[in-house]
């Protein structure tokens, strides 16, 4: 012990003195009255918490061993050789197992899934028949597999999406029709289910017992429930049970844990995969291509270009068609098992086919409609679209896909801010997202298939109406006020140094992201729409009708939340269809609030469309000039390096003019628009402090934003370029440019490159091991801008990334061009060094990895070794005080 103890030191887990044989220990910082422990306690808790720290300062304890006395300086090369071969049969047989499971869930379960869909779709006997040769055929295994995990993949979502049906209907009841038809009297009378006669319940009226049975019956409930329990002691075991439930692991049922288990998960998956590709695929296509050939539909289908999708939906329809049908046929037949299970198979299609219309139809039209309304922006015609589309119809449809999806998030988004400023019952024509009564499925599940229709007619409408009134017509009147302006620049000069793709990842995966993180942007917006809102409303006289009465808002939502309360049925006993029906209705909502109508309130409510629409116009105008001209004026400054051209230039220089891609533009325009938006707000809150408080401010913020420029030419300046320099030398040239050519390095194209590898690059730092760049980052982000260390980021994180980079940028182009010159003369053998220097190097730095990974394994492995043979104990380490106090933290 390195330290004295006094008497009244114990221990702070069993509370008793330490003795010659149970010494007390001081293993963490922890001081006072919890500052000693037993190792054999301090053990005993270890195990229990699963903890190798303390839970109150968070030290680490660490342990020293203890070995017998016999052991040898060295060990054998008998002990070191005979525990080499040892692990690696153990590495080996993990090594197999691992290899079976991967052959087995990424190889055999895909390829079955995929030939057996193959076979049943190619429509002959001849195919399944030789299913099983095809089974064990070589050819196309990878695309097979490939194929295979969509299959799969494709299976699983069906599975799960049944499941979470089930969820669904279980927890929120099924249509109405469906309660309705499995609906049976049963009197609400306790005594009922004891089996009591119907005499005794005549006399006690109305089938209730009389208050001196109420005894009785719960004697007999008791009773009943005791021999239930006994009954089911008999048959239930518990601890097989919990046996079986801890047994059923993800490592298990994969077969990560080492039993070869998983073969017969592996066949029930691809039974299950045939089941679910025979029930939800080749069935709804059959029943498709009977359909579309009744009605001679077929060589539209064709030529779509996605004729299984589009036969496949068509059977689905025709499948829930059919299960309607055969279920009224059932009631009519009085069969009501089959009746309820073909209401249940009616339910899970039109959820399924309702879901394909709201998640993949609508946007896609949405898509497809604003590439329409915006082909004047681009100069562009709808031949143009057909033969994209032609040439890849897959990647088409997709891109279209994702416009309209972000369209309606975005629309959705502004609706729920809408919601927040004006008065509640206003917008009730508009689904509430925030509403926590709201449920699309159980929306699907309980609304007829008509109001569906309705209701998706009616978001089709409102969507294209806004398509138009905020692109297609604010692009003709751009057209007509500035008919220069357009069209926008979407293709890259093949004369620029500057790589579309390059720029679009990097406006992808920094520059948007930094701008719609921007929490300010939504306060603008919102405060934005509030002094429109008031400004319609004092000119229209709507204010009541379109923000409220601000006096009377608290009472009117409490009345409306007690009359909420009051109004809801099934409330007091009433039926649960009656709930879902008021939830589900396009009334107006249980939160309206009343409002004071004006003469002639229909025409101002005209008036007020009218507005809303020229209001949208003119700032869809804005948006689509003033960024871009912004934008436009900042690139010909940075790119031509003069004030952009006049407009008496010629036509043979206007087409020599530097076009850069609009995003970019946009997106410079953006930025600036936002930095004076933002610059504004600023001076607006520092005037009601003074003119002292403000100066004081504007140094402050100046001071700041100098910091930042620094740092963020240090960190997204230097370093992205060093790294895609480095990335370019290292990996692009060796495999791009042949041998014989002259390579040319884009200095942009290598930093915007580089911004992406770097953002990747502190991505893995960061899920990585604890380290001394992870730590570093981390603070450098904790920090943030207004807690700057521009020190700290200068010495800690700028300057050893540059050494390294710029060491391994330097060495191998001083060796190529410096020193192998002094000693050979070929200029051929010369170029190849110089060519191949930097990859050679960069094999060199993973071998050496390589080697010290290896030196480490071999440590720890005769570390392992000596202790297997030689190690009788441990024995826990007292923390130093005054060693931690001479360390001092990363600063």
């Amino acid at each position: 012990m390195s330290e004295e103890l006094s008497n009244g030191d114990i221990c702070r887990v069993c509370r008793s003195e330490g003795g010659a044989d149970r010494p007390l220990f001081h293993p963490c910082i922890c001081t006072g009255s919890i500052k000693w422990i037993h190792q054999e306690c301090l053990v005993q808790w270890m195990r229990y918490s699963r903890k190798e720290y303390c839970e109150l300062c968070g030290h680490k304890f660490s342990f020293t061993p203890i070995y017998s006395p016999d052991m040898p300086r060295r060990l054998p090369i008998r002990d070191l050789v005979s525990g080499l071969f040892s692990s690696v049969a153990t590495a080996v047989k993990y090594w197999l197992h691992y290899t079976l499971v991967a052959v087995a869930w990424l190889g055999v379960v895909p390829l079955t899934a995929c030939r057996i869909y193959r076979a049943l779709f190619a429509g002959t006997v001849d195919a399944i028949l030789t299913l099983p040769f095809e089974m064990l055929s070589s050819e196309n295994v990878a695309s097979d597999i490939f194929q295979g995990c969509f299959v799969v993949c494709c299976t699983l979502f069906a599975f799960a999406g049944l499941v979470w049906l089930r969820e669904q209907i279980l927890h929120g009841g099924g249509p109405d029709w469906l309660q309705r038809d499995d609906m049976v009297p049963v009197p609400d009378v306790p005594h009922m289910l004891n089996n009591i006669p119907e005499e005794q319940e005549n006399e006690e009226g109305n089938g209730v017992p009389a208050p001196e049975e109420d005894e009785q019956v719960q004697d007999n409930q008791d009773q009943g429930e005791q021999e239930g329990n006994v009954g089911e002691d008999n048959i239930w075991i518990p601890m097989e049970w919990d046996r079986a439930v801890e047994e059923i692991t993800w490592e298990r049922l994969l077969g990560l844990d080492g039993s070869l288990m998983f073969l017969e998960h592996v066949f029930w998956v691809i039974s299950l995969n045939t089941l679910f590709i025979i029930i939800f695929a080749y069935a709804p296509y059959h029943m498709g291509v009977l359909t579309l050939n009744l009605f001679n539909l077929q060589k539209y289908a064709s030529d779509s270009h996605f004729e299984g999708l589009l036969t496949t939906l068509v059977g689905y329809n025709t499948v829930g068609l059919l299960f309607l049908i055969l279920h009224r046929i059932s009631g009519w037949l009085g069969l009501l098992s089959a009746k309820r299970i073909l209401g249940l198979c009616y339910v899970v299609v039109k959820v399924s086919m309702l879901s394909v219309i709201e998640i993949g139809i609508i946007p896609l039209v949405c898509g497809w409609w604003l590439d329409i309304c915006s082909l004047n922006m681009f100069e562009a015609t709808l031949k143009d679209r057909e033969q994209s589309f032609r040439a890849a119809p897959g990647t088409s449809i997709f891109i279209h896909w994702l416009i309209g999806m972000v369209y309606v998030y975005y629309f959705a988004s502004f609706i729920l801010l809408l919601r927040e400023i004006v008065r509640p019952g206003v917008l009730w024509f508009l689904r509430n997202f925030n509403d926590p009564d709201f449920s699309p499925i159980q929306e699907m599940i309980h609304l007829p298939i008509l109001d569906h229709i309705r209701k998706l007619i009616i978001s089709a409408v409102i969507f294209g109406s806004a398509v138009i009134v905020m692109l297609w017509l604010p692009i003709r009147i751009i057209k007509i006020v500035l008919p220069t302006f357009l069209p926008y620049t979407v293709y890259m000069n093949n004369e620029t140094q500057v790589n579309e793709l390059s720029l679009e990842l990097l406006l992808l995966q920094v520059i948007l992201p930094a701008l719609l993180e921007q929490s300010h942007t939504r306060v603008w917006l919102k405060a934005f729409v509030r002094w429109w809102c008031k400004i319609i409303a004092w000119i229209l006289d709507l204010h009541s009708y379109l923000l409220g009465d601000q006096t009377n808002n608290e009472g009117n939502r409490r009345d409306n939340n007690e009359e909420r309360q009051e109004n809801i049925p099934g409330q007091d006993g009433g039926n649960l269809a009656a709930v879902h029906q008021a939830l589900f209705m396009m009334e107006p909502p249980m939160g309206y609030q009343p409002y004071q109508r004006p003469k002639w309130f229909h025409i101002r409510l005209m008036l007020l469309l009218v507005l809303v629409c020229w209001s949208l116009v003119l700032f869809s105008v804005v948006a689509l000039t003033v960024p871009v001209w912004l934008g436009r004026r900042v690139m010909a400054l940075w790119l031509v390096g003069a004030p952009p051209p006049a407009p008496q230039i010629s036509a043979t220089e206007a087409k020599t003019e530097v076009k850069v891609h609009e995003l970019y533009t946009a997106a410079c325009g953006l930025y600036l628009c936002w930095l004076a938006a933002r610059a504004v707000t600023l001076v607006l809150s520092w005037l009601p402090q003074g003119r002292a408080a403000m100066i004081n401010r504007l140094k402050h913020w100046c001071l700041l934003g100098l910091k930042t420029i620094v740092a963020s030419a240090l960190l997204l300046g230097v370093v992205p370029l060093l790294f895609g320099l480095l990335l370019e030398l290292v990996v692009i040239i060796p495999f791009r440019v042949p041998i014989h050519q002259t390579p040319i390095l884009f200095i942009w194209q290598d930093w915007a490159l580089g911004v992406l590898y770097t953002k990747i690059a502190c991505a893995i730092t960061m899920m990585g091991p604890e380290c001394y760049l992870r730590t570093v980052i981390e603070r450098t982000y904790r920090d943030g801008i207004r807690d700057m260390n521009l020190t700290f980021i200068f010495k800690k994180l700028a300057l050893p990334v540059i050494v390294c980079l710029g060491f391994a940028l330097a060495v191998p182009y001083v060796l190529a061009y410096s020193i192998v010159p002094m000693f050979i003369t070929n200029l051929q053998f010369r170029n190849l060094i110089a060519r191949r220097l930097y990859p050679f190097l960069l094999v060199v730095a993973t071998v050496n990895c390589v080697i010290v990974f290896q030196i480490r394994q071999f440590r720890n492995l005769y570390e392992h070794i000596k202790n297997d043979k030689y190690l009788v104990g441990q024995r826990l380490v007292n923390y130093d005080h005054r060693k931690a106090k001479s360390q001092s933290p990363l600063s």
